[in-house]
């Protein structure tokens, strides 16, 4: 009986050590990096940390030097073109920042958190605000048109960009994960 009650103890040792060897690998692979800023423009755009996060992982990995061949930048991965858009929606008139500020991780995720922001406030569902971040607010709109793609006019059901119906799966998944993980909302 001894014995018994020693493999079992041995059994639930290893099994907490796996579990913990498990937590620590998604950690690794899930991380959560640029936290004073996530947090302060999560709060101040009312976005899920979990979000932010996901998009962050799903775009760059967390390297703020990332770069498109299209010229995409930085943690979440914003166009020069999209960031002088958003400035000019910025509350109290933004600022007048070149493409280069990009590369600021601070300045990367306040435009990108408020992309999203934007879009969530547009749209009526996570998923498709972050079709919007990824294929343009403009495409999503004519999607959104489309009785195929969105029967109610307001949520797609179907993406037809392979590449965008990917990525809000992915996003959606790894949103997941952080929660899960971090136990966020």
């Amino acid at each position: 009986m001894k014995r018994l009650v020693k493999f079992i103890l041995v059994l639930c040792i290893v099994a907490g050590l796996i579990l913990a060897g498990r937590q620590f690998y998604l950690r690794m692979a899930y991380p959560q990096k640029y936290t004073e800023y996530v947090e302060q423009y999560s709060t101040e755009y009312g976005v899920s940390e979990s979000l932010v996060y996901a998009v962050i992982k799903c775009e760059s990995g967390f390297d703020p030097d990332a770069e498109s061949p299209i010229g995409v930048r930085g943690l979440m991965q914003i166009t020069p073109d999209t960031f002088a858009w958003a400035q000019t929606k910025m509350p109290g008139g933004g600022e007048q920042l070149g493409a280069d500020a990009l590369w600021d991780e601070q300045v990367n995720i306040r435009y990108g958190v408020f992309l999203l922001c934007l879009h969530l406030n547009e749209f009526s569902d996570v998923g498709t605000a972050v079709a919007a971040y990824h294929a343009g607010r403009g495409q999503v709109n004519s999607w959104l048109a489309d009785p195929e793609c969105a029967p109610d006019g307001k949520t797609l059901e179907t993406i037809p960009y392979k590449d965008t119906r990917t990525y809000v799966e992915r996003v959606k998944k790894t949103i997941q994960i952080y929660k899960d993980l971090y136990k966020a909302e």
